[in-house]
């Protein structure tokens, strides 16, 4: 094999496993800690925070891991088995009014190129996106698989901070 490919498959393969080794040590962090740990009552335990047990949101290939997340947590993003045909992005939106969404994020996803990856994300305010204060990030938010037909995915961000970001959120940067 030409070692122009070598170096790149190598660097995908070890990022792949390397997520895969994260979620797995996350799960049973998770679930050695507190197998009841819901959202409306995240804990603290020995000074770590421990989130709430996942609850996949899945569109064909594309999963996202909770369906309410905290201000400062982080959203993981599956994407499997992508079709050699399936290409686009995923966009994160936030309604702004009745008839407008701010995109927050696009991930580019090419079938041919990568049918499978992770990606996590966390919603931060932005003068730039006009996400100026906590009022901005809270509430629905949706995720959209532009260039294909796969029904959109709804999460929700409550008002509550995960220990340690709190800071990101008391200032208004607009």
């Amino acid at each position: 094999m030409n070692n122009k490919f070598i170096i790149p498959i190598s660097i995908g393969i070890a990022i792949i496993i390397a997520g895969i080794i994260i979620i797995y040590v996350q799960e049973n962090e998770i679930s050695k800690s507190n197998n009841e740990v819901s959202l409306e009552n995240p804990l603290i335990e020995e000074g770590h925070f421990i989130p709430a047990e996942r609850d996949w949101q899945t569109s064909g290939p594309f999963q996202i891991d909770r369906s309410q997340y905290l201000l400062g947590e982080k959203i993981f993003l599956i994407t499997g088995d992508l079709e050699e045909n399936e290409k686009g992005q995923v966009a994160f939106l936030k309604q702004t009014n009745e008839t407008h969404y701010t995109v927050f994020q696009t991930i580019p996803f090419d079938g041919t190129k990568k049918p499978m990856f992770n990606y996590y994300t966390d919603i931060k305010l932005s003068k730039v996106l006009g996400l100026c204060s906590v009022d901005d990030v809270l509430g629905e938010w949706t995720v959209v698989f532009r260039g294909t037909n796969y029904p959109n995915l709804k999460f929700t961000i409550i008002n509550e901070t995960i220990p340690g970001e709190g800071h990101a959120f008391e200032t208004p940067v607009c």
